[in-house]
């Protein structure tokens, strides 16, 4: 059996319980993220399995590992990034240069394997943390049988869609003035994520979604036009690719993982990091463009089959996990 103990409620808990719907013998132990503020509390989670192989994520893998069982630690993402510190409370940074790096530094150690789910998040680590193993990367993965497009029709209203947790890493706190700077057709509809509860600061074309279950994604995406994905960092950009296998295109940021993602000019545009201007520009040209819009989704969805099918990702996951119990 193949144990993953991960917290719920966010990209990492969906792609390691969807390898769970997928590959025989893997088990997802589910937990609470709050045990983060308490690491040692992972310690107990899925000790009552057997276990050929463990596979964890860096900010807990330490608490995982048993004797002469495999361990796999993947990067979904950097937390210690130090350019994640202006759009961080001052505990986060606290933690993130205090016990959380100790515990990235030790899962390292203790890898067996090591992946990251981007080149960026891939390259960040070595160079960060001073590895000297090989990093596999493996792209994350969507059902491109569920998250399909549908055809749109121009209508008065140009929905575009924030879809993530309200937070300032996200880039939440930029929505306001974007909308701001864009006409009376556009409306930003936004979701809550997958972990937290909120609405942005009121205005008449910032409109709430509350908390979406991934099961029910598609059907939002489907019913947009656009995605804004403003983040701060990503280790891959998991809403992104789900959006374009809708057929949307994507105005994000310029930075870590995203332009590995988004194809500027064919598939989205990428606009400079917290550049307010920038991406309201870029929302407002796609509203005008209906045309651009449609041969970017189209675009998108071409980029999707070609290098982010779920039959990929589990692929190369199943052969790294055979490889590791060998």
């Amino acid at each position: 059996m193949i144990v993953s103990p991960i917290p719920y409620g966010s990209g990492a808990f969906v792609v390691h319980s969807t390898l769970a719907r997928h590959l025989p013998n893997y088990h997802v132990v589910a937990c609470s993220p709050k045990r983060s503020f308490f690491p040692p509390a992972f310690y107990p989670l899925g000790r009552s399995f057997p276990a050929k192989l463990i596979h964890a994520l860096p900010d807990s893998a330490i608490f995982h590992t048993r004797k002469d069982t495999p361990l796999v630690v993947t990067f979904h993402g950097y937390a210690i990034d130090k350019a994640l510190h202006p759009y961080s409370s001052g505990l986060q940074k606290i933690h993130g240069c205090t016990d959380l790096r100790w515990l990235y530094e030790a899962a390292v150690k203790k890898a067996t394997v090591i992946t990251a789910v981007s080149q960026f998040t891939a390259d960040l680590a070595q160079r960060d943390l001073k590895i000297k193993k090989q990093i596999k990367i493996i792209y994350n993965g969507v059902d491109e049988q569920r998250f399909i497009p549908k055809k749109r029709h121009v209508g008065k209203e140009i929905k575009v869609l924030f879809s993530g947790n309200l937070t300032r890493r996200k880039g939440a706190h930029w929505l306001l003035p974007i909308i701001q700077r864009l006409d009376e057709r556009v409306v930003i509809y936004y979701t809550s994520g997958l972990r937290e509860k909120g609405e942005l600061l009121a205005h008449p074309r910032l409109r709430p979604l509350g908390r979406i279950t991934h099961e029910n994604m598609p059907d939002l995406y489907r019913d947009m036009d656009i995605l804004l994905f403003p983040t701060v960092r990503e280790g891959f950009g998991l809403a992104a690719v789900e959006a374009m296998a809708c057929g949307l295109p994507v105005v994000a940021t310029d930075s870590s993982a995203l332009p590995e993602v988004v194809t500027h000019g064919q598939g989205g545009l990428l606009c400079p990091l917290g550049d307010v201007e920038a991406f309201a520009n870029a929302v407002q040209t796609l509203a005008d463009n209906p045309q651009l819009c449609q041969q970017m989704g189209e675009f998108n969805r071409t980029s999707v089959e070609e290098n982010f099918t779920l039959a990929r990702m589990i692929s190369k996951y199943h052969h790294l996990f055979l490889s590791c119990m060998i």
